[in-house]
């Protein structure tokens, strides 16, 4: 065995032996389990048909319909920089980095003083870590669009622009978004990297944020939307921030101070907040109620802690919030994965631009209490 590979078993040993250690721990704590022993599929009986087809899902590569009303990548791209170019004293383009396939992965910046940082609330907003999942872009490039064109006639817009510094990736995965996978196209040499020849194709980059990694080799039944296996459609990759992709916002949140965040997907029409690994809330399970409440009464989505749909290990939003305490949420767009009517989907992106727009607005208040 050589020196890397030794050293990726000796990680994958202390992983383990810290899981056992911790849930240990946490079972010896009177009324304390192990994160997530407490979920209970019946406590939102309303969502069971979305859960059951999403988990069906994951065990089934889904036909994806083709680009036909989407924006592929390079048009995606010439109309970012257009915009940029046509309105520069508020909007910028920046690469945060490449993918495995060369693809830039596009930061849109939208602010007053656009090239100065401020001091102002930081927003952020992703969409498309899953390729498959078209109207997580396409809902982000309507909406950079209608803020720089609307900017100085609509006061919302123009209110939002000036007091927030707003931040877009529209297309976290361009890689799978042109190969119509959910996963990215970067290979996997066996499920934790070992193997000398490619045995399959694509991490979930939704799985490969780091927090609570240990719990899948212990209940890998139970986080059956998470998976070691390379060839699953939810595999997490050899470690946590493996992929290019997820590095990149790793690192941009480690240097920004990011107040909201909203990650669009697709489908379910509903808000989720963390934790997604566990039912038990976190300690500003009221604010999120609150803030997913209010969004609700935008896009007539249901509002729920994260783990109601299905537990799940290694999400951008439970990471973010562990870690730099943003107040991340998913939202799960429409009822399926990419619809083909062109008025739904127009729809769709009308009723989260208001969300984004009162994310902006919320950010304000809640960067004078922190």
């Amino acid at each position: 065995m050589g020196v890397i590979a030794f050293e990726k078993m000796k990680t994958i040993i202390a992983l383990c032996s810290a899981g056992v250690v911790v849930c240990l721990v946490l079972s010896s704590v009177a009324g304390v389990g192990v994160p997530g022993s407490t979920f209970s599929p019946q406590a939102f009986p309303e969502l069971s048909a979305v859960r059951d087809q999403r988990l069906y899902d994951f065990q089934h590569k889904v036909p994806v319909s083709p680009l036909s009303i989407y924006h592929s990548y390079a048009e995606m791209t010439s109309l970012l920089f257009n915009l940029a170019a046509n309105h520069s004293d508020i909007m910028t383009i920046t690469s945060l980095g490449k993918t495995y396939e060369g693809r830039d992965l596009w930061l849109v910046k939208l602010s007053d003083n656009v090239a100065q940082e401020e001091g102002e609330p930081e927003v952020l907003f992703t969409g498309s870590h899953h390729g498959n999942e078209r109207p997580g872009y396409e809902i982000l490039i309507y909406f950079v669009q209608y803020m720089v064109e609307y900017y100085q006639n609509t006061s919302a817009v123009k209110n939002a622009i000036d007091t927030t510094e707003i931040y877009i990736i529209p297309m976290m995965n361009p890689d799978g978004v042109e190969a119509g996978t959910r996963k990215n196209q970067e290979p996997n040499h066996g499920s934790f990297g070992f193997s000398k020849t490619v045995t399959s194709i694509g991490v979930d980059l939704n799985r490969n944020y780091a927090g609570w990694w240990f719990l899948l080799f212990l209940r890998p039944l139970f986080y059956r939307s998470t998976s070691y296996h390379d060839a699953s459609e939810v595999y997490r990759g050899p470690h946590p921030f493996s992929e290019n992709e997820t590095t990149a916002v790793r690192q941009f949140i480690e240097a920004h101070n990011v107040t909201l965040s909203i990650d669009y997907h697709t489908y379910g029409e509903l808000i989720m907040y963390p934790w997604g690994n566990s039912r038990l809330p976190t300690k500003d399970a009221a604010v999120f109620a609150s803030i997913g409440e209010n969004l609700s009464r935008l896009d007539n989505y249901t509002s729920e802690q994260s783990i109601y749909l299905y537990p799940t290990l290694g999400d951008i939003c439970d990471w973010m919030y562990a870690t730099h305490h943003v107040l991340a949420f998913t939202i799960e767009l429409g009822t399926v994965y990419a619809p083909e009517n062109p008025t739904v989907l127009h729809k769709m992106s009308v009723d989260h631009t208001k969300v984004n727009l009162y994310i902006c607005q919320r950010a304000q208040t809640l960067a004078e209490k922190r």
